[in-house]
This record gives structure tokens, C-alpha cells and sequence, in this order.
């Protein structure tokens, strides 16, 4: 395996749209969501080792979570979680990370991917990601895998990209938000519009950079804890430095704002598993669509029901339709998969109601 190659893992999100599984303590990238055996976390690591040296892939996470990145990930060591303090967005940590990654190794190159995202063809993003490497290696290149959209997903951001090369890479020419419907559509029928994944790859000398460039008082921030990383007193800078950070994405910090972004259309099939209708989608179905994990169902005029317990609970259902039925510890969610979207505010009432124990 080449050395120079190294993944930064983003492992500090809550997923509370998957409430009540995932909660503030114990969020949905260490749960097995999908019943395979093996948590999101543990799956995606996985993954990435099968490019990239296991030492060189450094986990970013809560600094409440370490204990819990190091039980699942046995092979990993304490030098390899990298905790933030403060919760503060994508692009501090992966800033910090970056500068430590190229202090250990000035000609690195890397991923950054999410920690909780599904992807069934792992030598299809393998070979995605090292023709990206290659790349970023001879060029002063940002990048992202692209998903072609295969209907007007309104739940993801859309990269418009330029002409393709011959090998299958084009220029980014802007990002998009998250749109509406109508505007989602037409972004489909121009044809030269892809999901955001929110995968990137570059060398840690251009990113960066890139910080430098656009981001000059948060690079400046960083840059002074230079000396200490990866070293003892390292631990001491971060926490007195870094709740000073600004609060941003990476995406806004130096993606919409570089001339050098470009984007590879992915080979893969991906899931982004950011809701239970996300998991429904991926998850085998009975015959009346019902999808179940850990449990064991009897259903009457019961269809397209997502229904999830904790330790094979017998559940019946009768008379319910596309709902989603999850039973954890205390709580108990019956709830419309047409309003997905809100249980995020609906664990805020919950929390509200009864305390923050049951978030």
C-alpha cells in the first residue's frame, strides 16, 4: 500500500433523524443499522483500508465519543482519533487534521469521507478514489466524487460540472443547495448535474493552501499550534484554541470559493442513510415492502413500513401504512415516513417534555 495515502474519517455527528436509535451519546455511525454485522463506522473503515494503510486513517470525532471510536475500532490507536472540543463544522477539523497529516507526511494525499454513509460497490469507490489520488498527486487539485442523480432528490446539494476529460474528470462549475423540487428537476434534465456526497480528495499541501488563501483567520488560528501537533502538548492547544473557530462547512470555507475544484461522476451506488426512509430504501423488503431489522413481524394490511426494535421483538401491525416503527430502551416512534424530516424537531419537543435523557 502506498504510504503517502491517508483517510480522514468524519465520525462526530449526532444523526438525530434516526431518533430514537441514534441519540447525542451513542449516534447512528456505531449503531449497525443495517443489521450486516458490522456498525457504520466499522464498515466504512473497512472500506477505506482496502487503499489506504490502516495507521494513516485518522478518525475525527467528538472528543465524548473517543472511547467509543476505540471499541470499535480495535486496530486503531489513540494517535489516530483526532477529538474536537467543540463542535464546530467540517472545516476546522479537517483543517487541524490536514496540518497534522502533513506535518507527519508533507506529500500526503487524502480522503475525507463521511463515517455513515452506505456504499455496496467497494471496488468501484476504490478505483474511484485512486484515480483521484493520482490525481491530486500531479496537480493542485480539490475534488469530489459526484453521484449521478437518479431522481430530484430536494435532500442533497447538486455540483453543476463543466465538459468531461477523457478520464472521466471534469471541472466543477458552482455548487448548488439543497433545491426545490421544481428546480431539482431541471437540474436533471440539463444532465451535467450530480449529487454532493461529500467526499473529497486532495494533497494536504493544496488544501492547505486553499485555507490559507480563503480562509486566512481560521488557517492562522491552526497554524499556530504547528510546533505542538503531534506531540504531547498538542492536546493543550487544541482546547484552549479551538471553540475560537469559526462555525463553518467546508463546503463554504473553500470548495465554493477555489478555481481548482474539480469532480469524478462516481461508478457506485450510494446511500447517504441521513433518514429511516434513506435506510428503508436499502434495506430487503417482505412482500407487502415492509422492511425490518431486529425484529420478528406478524402484519395484516400493513405495506411499506419501516420497522426497527431493539433484541428481535415480535411486532404486530395492523391497518398502518408507510409508517416508521422504532422501538428503543424508553421511547417508542410511530411516525409518518412522509414527515421524515421532522423528527429532528420532534426529539427537541421530546427532550423538552421529559428531559434531555431521552436524546
Amino acid at each position: 500500500m502506498n504510504k503517502n495515502y491517508y483517510a480522514i474519517l468524519m465520525a462526530g455527528g449526532v444523526g438525530s433523524r434516526f431518533w430514537p436509535v441514534s441519540t447525542e451519546q451513542f449516534p447512528k455511525q456505531f449503531h449497525d443499522m443495517l443489521g450486516t454485522g458490522d456498525t457504520l463506522i466499522q464498515k466504512t473503515f473497512s472500506r477505506l483500508s482496502r487503499l489506504i494503510p490502516k495507521e494513516n486513517i485518522f478518525i475525527l470525532t467528538n472528543q465524548k465519543y473517543n472511547d467509543l471510536v476505540l471499541q470499535q475500532l480495535p486496530e486503531v490507536t489513540q494517535r489516530q482519533v483526532v477529538l474536537e472540543p467543540a463542535m464546530r463544522n467540517t472545516a476546522p477539523c479537517i483543517l487541524y487534521a490536514s496540518l497534522k497529516i502533513q506535518k507527519e507526511n508533507p506529500d500526503a494525499v487524502m480522503i475525507v469521507a463521511p463515517s455513515d454513509h452506505w456504499i455496496e460497490d467497494e471496488e468501484a469507490f476504490t478505483q474511484n478514489v485512486k484515480q483521484a489520488f493520482q490525481y491530486c498527486q500531479d496537480n493542485e487539485a480539490l475534488m469530489t466524487l459526484g453521484i449521478t442523480p437518479t431522481f430530484p432528490n430536494t435532500g442533497y446539494g447538486y455540483i453543476e460540472s463543466g465538459p468531461m476529460s477523457e478520464d472521466n474528470i471534469s471541472t466543477v462549475v458552482q455548487f448548488r443547495e439543497k433545491p426545490d423540487y421544481q428546480t431539482a428537476k431541471q437540474f436533471i434534465a440539463k444532465g451535467n448535474f450530480l449529487w454532493n456526497a461529500g467526499i473529497f480528495m486532495w494533497s494536504a499541501k493544496s488544501v492547505i493552501n486553499a485555507f490559507q488563501k480563503n480562509q486566512p483567520q481560521l488557517f492562522d488560528l491552526f497554524k499556530n499550534g504547528i510546533e505542538v501537533y503531534n506531540t504531547d502538548f498538542e492536546d493543550d492547544f487544541i482546547r484552549d484554541n479551538y471553540a475560537k473557530a469559526e462555525n463553518i462547512s467546508v463546503d463554504y470555507a473553500i470548495m465554493e470559493s477555489s478555481s481548482n475544484v474539480y469532480v469524478i461522476p462516481a461508478t457506485f451506488d450510494w446511500n447517504d442513510l441521513g433518514t429511516w426512509g434513506s435506510l428503508y430504501d436499502k434495506l430487503d423488503k417482505d412482500e407487502n415492502y415492509n422492511a425490518v431489522v431486529n425484529a420478528k413481524t406478524l402484519t395484516n394490511d400493513a405495506s411499506g413500513n419501516m420497522i426497527s426494535t431493539k433484541g428481535n421483538k415480535v411486532v404486530v401491525v395492523d391497518g398502518l401504512q408507510d409508517y416508521i416503527i422504532v422501538d428503543k430502551d424508553e421511547v417508542l416512534l410511530i411516525f409518518p415516513k412522509t414527515k421524515e424530516q421532522d423528527i429532528k424537531e420532534v426529539l427537541l419537543k421530546v427532550k423538552d417534555k421529559f428531559g434531555e435523557h431521552y436524546g
